[in-house]
């Protein structure tokens, strides 16, 4: 493949790579709607790996070609893809946007050479930015910025990069300017090679002679450059002090060199609607990206024999699972026994190439190779397996985030009660960021994620694929009940029908409990009025009870006190002491002023510093306490906000917090206590809960 945007500019031995190597694997990564899907069009239709470039609005890319992406307009699955670039082999990973599928992609980046970040000039989105480069930056994985939409761009260049630097901790290097006629990009200006290009649309650059008027501004910006690359490299330094210009081999060099160490972050113009600014990009990556032996020494892994990362699993409905693996080291020949986390093995069973949704059955694979691996049952993702005996150190990956939006699953249709934990199981299995919780206490399944939008896709995925139709119910919430008043009470068990009878006669006295001492029960009986066998079977019967108290929910914090009672002979039995008990309690309990508890729950909210006052009033909307404020350790510009909250208003709050903040905020909760609920809330919940119950 040829290119008008000329050749790589002498940069040496150091940014040249030549000879065989591995494939390099490159994550596309950013912001939701930022344009990653668009880009690895254009880069597979400018390689010649796909005739023409598909759209989002067509329906026709080779990435979200999964019936819940298209159905969306958007990513919920990562992407893979290969191509073929001037010899070289490259795969790349396009991530989903939306922090609600983060975690599929974020799993992948541990084994990534390197990392374009796409991105837009919109101030309102460096939040989101800032998410993805820390993410980055604590693996230290290589990346650049493809800043892209330059056709749309309403805000100078200069401007942009100190809008986006707070986001970086990372000097970022602006590796082009854009050449602009009439408000429009028409072109740009390479700073490394000071050459200048006309953009052709979904067609290569060409070389144009460097306009006059931009000639200060290309001095001045690539002044600007140097001096960034000068701060890790003292000769560079040392021939700017002296108003020496710099070679444009040692230029190449240092920023190789400085991107594969994670010391810079370069920024790249583009658009990758109208297939600008690609070729320079994969030039770029070409000349300067990692290889896969570098990220084998970051990850520590260079010495093993074979290390294979596998970063995603996929249920097929034909050829069962297959695992998306990277191999770091070594080979990987069809057949070959992995050995995993703990020393289980599996047994390889084809490897395949992958291209958005389609796989094809190739040979071996070798370092670099990013590949599909089948029936390895036993892995999961974000495990590392090797062929060598011993096993290997598990690569560093990024933790499952908690769940922070649920609902209950209902099914359709009672016959598919058999075929959901399979199903659900599968589910999990492919997405680690979903779970399943099965509350026994509120006789609930709950379907626990990253948001409303990752869990109305996981039902989707779930229909099409096992055919199993749920219906969504509301969260319940755990309600409580406990008492403001102590009684005594006897009650008598008697029941006479032929044979032997039943009878039970106990003296309770109830009294209330100081909150989070849960259900005590003691006996005081002397003189042997009921006699201790019994014991443990009125207890039974008064716990009985207390799962249900009279306002309808499970009691805490009751001490339960046998003073006295009477036996039968012959009629007396657990089991009918077991009914006094019960009996007794359900007397006795509504003489106590029982009371209505609901949970409240411990928030930490993560939240961009600018919109705090934006959070406080959620809060407060949701009846929340605010209990304090931090800085968030590590994260320059971002506060940590410390809430109770209850319970009952956490629902959609995940939505709202990512409504007030372009979708950066995050939270996690705990529970924390119980708190009495009166008034009309009360009476609300009671109301609700009886007619639930008819």
């Amino acid at each position: 493949m040829t290119s008008s945007e000329g050749p790589r500019g002498g940069n040496g031995t150091q940014g040249g790579r030549s000879g065989v190597r591995g494939a390099r694997c490159v994550a596309l990564i950013g912001p939701f709607a930022s344009g990653k899907t668009t880009l690895l069009e254009a880069i597979l239709a400018r390689t010649g790996s796909i005739s023409r470039a598909g759209s989002i609005a067509a329906k026709s890319t080779v990435g979200d070609a999964s019936p819940e992406a298209r159905d969306h307009a958007m990513s919920v699955n990562l992407n893979v893809a290969d191509v073929s670039f001037l010899g070289d082999t490259f795969t790349f990973i396009d991530c989903p946007g939306s922090v609600e599928f983060a975690h599929e992609g974020a799993l992948a980046l541990p084994a990534c050479d390197v990392a374009v970040v796409v991105c837009e000039p919109d101030p309102k989105r460096v939040p989101a930015l800032q998410m993805i480069l820390k993410q980055l930056e604590d693996l230290g994985i290589p990346h650049l910025i493809f800043l892209n939409k330059i056709d749309s761009f309403s805000t100078p260049v200069r401007e942009i990069i100190p809008m986006l630097q707070p986001a970086s901790a990372r000097p970022l290097v602006l590796r082009q300017i854009p050449i602009w006629e009439n408000g429009v990009a028409t072109g740009f200006v390479d700073l490394a090679s000071e050459r200048a290009y006309v953009y052709g649309d979904h067609e290569a650059s060409a070389v144009i002679e460097l306009p006059s008027t931009i000639a200060a501004r290309e001095k001045e910006a690539r002044f600007e450059m140097l001096e960034k690359l000068a701060d890790y490299d003292d000769e560079l330094m040392e021939q700017l002090l002296s108003d020496v210009a710099p070679a444009n081999d040692r230029v190449f060099g240092d920023l190789t060199k400085e991107l594969r160490e994670s010391l810079i972050c370069p920024v790249l113009l583009g658009s990758a609607e109208r297939g600008n600014g690609i070729l320079r990009l994969m030039k770029a990556l070409r000349h300067e990206a990692p290889s896969v032996e570098d990220t084998a020494r970051r990850l520590k892994l260079e010495n093993a024999k074979s290390a294979i990362y596998i970063f995603k699993s996929v249920h097929t409905k034909a050829g069962g699972k297959l695992s998306y693996a990277r191999v770091i080291t070594g080979d990987v020949p069809d057949s070959a026994i992995l050995i995993g986390r703990d020393g289980k093995e599996n047994r390889v069973a084809g490897i395949f190439s992958v291209r958005g949704e389609d796989t094809v059955k190739r040979g071996p694979a070798k370092a670099g190779d990013t590949v599909a691996l089948g029936r390895l049952d036993t892995f999961v993702s974000g495990e590392t397996a090797t062929t060598g005996k011993g096993g290997i150190l598990q690569m560093k990956t990024a933790e499952t985030p908690e769940p922070v939006f649920a609902f209950g699953l209902g099914l359709k249709d009672r016959k598919d009660e058999v075929k959901l934990s399979a199903a659900v199981a599968k589910l999990v299995d492919e997405d680690p960021s979903l779970s399943v919780e099965h509350d026994a206490e509120k006789h609930q399944i709950l379907l626990k994620g990253q948001g409303e939008m990752h869990l109305r896709v996981a039902l989707e995925r779930l229909a099409r694929k096992s055919g199993i139709e749920v219906k969504r119910d509301k969260r319940r919430v755990g309600y409580k009940e406990t008492i403001r008043a102590g009684t005594e009470i006897r009650a008598r068990h008697k029941k006479q029908s032929g044979g032997h009878g039943q009878f039970g006669d106990v003296k309770l006295t109830i009294t209330p409990l100081s909150r989070g001492e849960g259900i005590t029960f003691d006996e005081t009986i002397t003189g042997g009025a009921i006699p201790k066998n019994f014991f443990g079977a009125i207890e039974a019967g008064i716990r009985d009870f207390l799962e249900e108290g009279p306002l309808g929910f499970p009691v805490v914090d009751v001490g339960v006190t046998l003073t006295d009672g009477s036996y039968h002979d012959v009629d007396s039995s657990d089991m009918a002491f077991r009914q006094a008990g019960r009996l007794a309690m359900s007397e006795g309990m509504p003489k106590c002023s029982p009371v209505l508890l609901e949970p409240i729950m411990a928030v930490e909210i993560a939240v961009p510093s600018e919109a705090n006052a934006r959070i406080n009033g959620i809060i407060s909307q949701r009846r929340g306490q605010i209990l304090g404020f931090d800085a968030r350790e590590g994260w320059p510009g971002w506060d940590l906000v410390h809430a109770h909250i209850p319970d009952a208003e956490m629902d959609n709050l995940i939505i709202d917090l990512r409504s007030a903040t372009a979708g950066a905020a995050t939270f996690t909760a705990r529970f924390d206590h119980l708190s009495e609920l009166s008034g009309r809330l009360r009476d609300g919940v009671l109301a609700a809960h009886q007619q639930a119950a008819e």
